[in-house]
């Protein structure tokens, strides 16, 4: 099939529609802001009717900007985002509770006997970060009316008045069976959801219905998690190579086959994809605060924007003794402790904001190693490079430092937008069953490699200074 499609990432702090063609690459692109609530203790919000705008206002421009008709939607969504609405007529009962909110840590703390038992379910550890804990807490302090779901569901109704969810997205919820992919009765039950109505996780690219909210009537054929699309987009689609993730989190992981690998470094086993049927599994790992700890210094007039990595960054030629642990919103994989929060350490009165900003790249890219190495671990092989895409990777300080600390090649995909193309990848799939997986992705090739500067030994005593300070916060 080589009509374009129309390709939209419902993200975190925005949304980015792109009109895809497989033989002349993107001829149109949309962005709509999205701004969450972040309030005190953890708490993280959004009004939904924002995310449904900013789908439509993105959609909009990018077949704007194209100039011509698209044959098929594929949509990808944050995953872990969840709301209370009404069936009957979409309307929203809850504000979104975002990913990163930990308010559900309440329910997570009730449920720790069965911690061991849901991992072994769902692959997923006890963590307010999945979808389930959020969903109980709307149960329990919201609202016992209408439905409680992803943010997916909810723009899927909205958009065609169809009621779906994907394997992927329903992977991130705690409340799939992650060897058969579908809704595990137990889990529900532990979690005190067995009477909600959830839509059945359909095939990543598949008929789910029609819109006409673009415009035109476009049907949707493509639903996805955002980091699984991106995934998918780096043609990472077989075991033995991962890809990394740098928005408002950073997000490794690294495709297992279709069987799920249960690893014991702390990293989380879901579903990747199911095609006509098939599923594929991944192994994942989080680092909750990239993007966003980069707005956080922004914020506080360290740097003026996310430009300033570079330069202001590139101005010192370390971090001069500082050491930032960016856990500004929790620690996620390997060590699953939302409730610590981050560190600076090392400071003097020499400190300059290069320092600071050298510091942020470490700590982030700190983490993405110890991802890395968690992931060689349960797949019981090492990782030979990490491919890796979003909006930091423009970032020369940052990637320069992640090759440092990984002692491995860092290749910056010349697709700064994966998660749409994977999107757009299951909309031509879904669209045309005939077409088969790699035809249907876009072509991958590097547009920088970064190899690593300083030796192994260096490298590791800096991972050591890091891992002194996330010491130090966990406790004894």
């Amino acid at each position: 099939m080589t009509a374009p499609v129309l390709a939209v990432d419902q993200g975190t702090s925005g949304t980015k529609a792109l009109v895809v063609c497989p033989e002349r690459g993107v001829l149109g692109s949309g962005f709509a802001e999205v701004r969450p609530r972040y309030l005190p203790g953890g708490l993280v919000e959004v009004d939904p009717a924002e995310l449904y705008d900013s789908v439509v206002a993105a959609g909009r421009q990018a077949l704007a900007a194209a100039g011509t008709d698209v044959v098929a939607l594929g949509l990808a969504n944050q995953g872990e985002t969840v709301l209370a609405w009404d069936p009957a007529d979409g309307r929203p009962l809850t504000d979104a509770l975002v990913w990163q909110d930990r308010r559900a840590e309440s329910v997570c703390d009730e449920l720790a006997e069965h911690a061991e038992e849901l991992r072994q379910l769902t692959g997923l550890p006890l963590d307010p970060y999945f979808a389930a804990p959020k969903m109980a807490w709307i149960r329990r302090h919201r609202t016992r009316e209408g439905v409680v779901t992803t943010s997916d569901a909810w723009l899927v109704h909205r958009l065609t008045g169809a009621y779906a969810t994907d394997a992927a997205t329903a992977g991130r919820t705690q409340l799939l069976d992650l060897d058969r992919a579908q809704w595990s009765p137990r889990a529900l039950e532990v979690y005190g959801l067995a009477d909600e109505r959830l839509p059945q996780p359909a095939d990543n690219a598949q008929h789910i219905g029609t819109t006409t909210a673009f415009g035109p009537e476009i049907p949707l054929t493509g639903l996805i998690v955002d980091q699984q699309a991106a995934l998918l987009a780096q043609r990472i689609t077989a075991p033995g190579a991962a890809k990394c993730t740098y928005g408002t989190g950073a997000f490794l992981l690294a495709h297992t086959g279709e069987r799920p690998r249960r690893g014991t470094s702390g990293l989380v086993a879901c579903v990747a994809w199911r095609l006509t049927g098939t599923t594929g599994y991944c192994l994942d790992g989080q680092v909750y605060t990239a993007a966003s700890a980069v707005r956080w210094l922004t914020d506080l007039g360290v740097i003026s924007s996310a430009a300033d990595l570079d330069p202001v960054g590139g101005a010192v030629p370390d971090s001069g003794g500082v050491t930032f642990v960016p856990a500004l919103a929790g620690l996620a994989a390997p060590w699953w402790r939302g409730e610590v929060r981050g560190s600076l350490t090392g400071l003097g009165l020499d400190t300059r904001p290069g320092h600071l900003v050298r510091a942020l790249c470490e700590g982030i890219a700190a983490q993405v190693a110890e991802l890395a190495d968690a992931t060689a671990v349960d797949l019981g092989t090492p990782l030979d490079t990490l491919r890796v895409d979003g909006g930091l990777t423009r970032s020369t300080v940052l990637m320069q430092t992640q090759a440092d600390l990984l002692q491995r090649p860092v290749e910056v995909s010349a697709l700064p937008d994966a998660t749409a193309l994977g999107a757009a990848a299951l909309a031509r799939l879904g669209a045309d069953p005939a077409l088969g997986v790699e035809e249907a992705l876009p072509d991958w090739k590097p547009a920088a490699v970064y190899e690593p500067r300083i030796s192994a030994d260096q490298a590791a005593e800096r991972r050591a200074r890091f891992r002194t300070a996330v010491a130090a916060l966990l406790g004894p």
